[in-house]
């Protein structure tokens, strides 16, 4: 595996390719869900909390297995759903030949939600490699940004103190309301050859009517917003470097791979 910062190579191959074999579901691996995700989907329904499909959850684990990855980040840890189905696919051996990152960092901005995602590290014996980071996720974005602006033009290479830097894999898992302006905070933090994996925001539908400033705006122009900003944020990624989609039952996933 290289070095961050040097890219830390897929397999030789022309982009079509490679994002079909990126995108492409595992048929060795099944989309059961796993013992410890199902009982936290449980609690997530007591708690009137809405998962991520399973079909989304088990396409999300497929690709991060073709992902050799050293540094991963996964904004909106939650109570562990999505992150047990990352543990079970890096930690159990007779299921999957991933092997797990250097360095898992799991950002969640709830502190009651941070304690029981450290319960959930240690029942994976992950303590060496995974942490928690309990706090917004566009305060550690900027300081991230900031510490990398100061580093690039000198030779100092002493470590981001809360997290490695740059990231190979991002993954984000938050509220629509909150899952784009975390994607545009997410660029620059990338390694090249780095990826973002995201779900789609909902595509709008029906006339909303006219969005006026001196108006409150309705949910379904909300979304319209939260679209339009979406488009604006892939296109402008998209002009140097690369992205895919793939439509799945309960949505679609965005994987965006900055250029090499």
């Amino acid at each position: 595996m290289n070095e961050p910062g040097e890219g830390f190579g897929l397999p030789q191959m022309s982009e079509r390719e490679m994002f079909e074999m990126l995108l492409s579901e595992d048929e060795y691996m099944t989309s059961d869900e796993p013992e410890i995700a199902a009982n936290i989907g449980e609690q997530m329904i007591h708690m009137g909390l809405r998962p991520l499909s399973r079909t989304i959850r088990a396409r999300i684990r497929d690709i991060c297995s073709r992902i050799p990855a050293k540094n991963v980040i996964l904004v909106g840890g939650g109570i562990g759903h999505l992150s047990a189905w990352l543990f079970d696919l890096w930690c159990s051996n007779e299921k999957s030949n991933a092997s797990s990152p250097e360095s898992f960092t799991i950002i969640e901005e709830g502190g009651k939600f941070g304690i029981i995602l450290n319960r959930l590290i240690t029942r994976y014996e992950a303590d060496s490699w995974s942490k928690v980071i309990v706090k917004p996720w566009n305060e550690i974005s900027a300081e991230s940004t900031s510490w990398f602006a100061s580093n690039a033009a000198t030779s100092d290479i002493t470590p981001f103190s809360l997290m490695p830097l740059p990231v190979d894999l991002i993954i984000i898992d938050l509220p629509e309301n909150e899952r784009i302006d975390a994607l545009i905070s997410s660029f620059d933090l990338l390694s090249p050859g780095g990826i973002i994996i995201i779900k789609e925001p909902e595509v709008p539908t029906g006339d909303v009517g006219e969005i006026n400033d001196d108006m409150e705006i309705t949910k379904a122009q909300e979304k319209v917003l939260y679209f339009n900003k979406w488009i604006k944020a892939i296109t402008g990624f998209s002009k140097k470097n690369s992205l895919s989609f793939i439509e799945l039952n309960g949505g679609s996933l965005a994987i965006l791979r900055r250029s090499d």
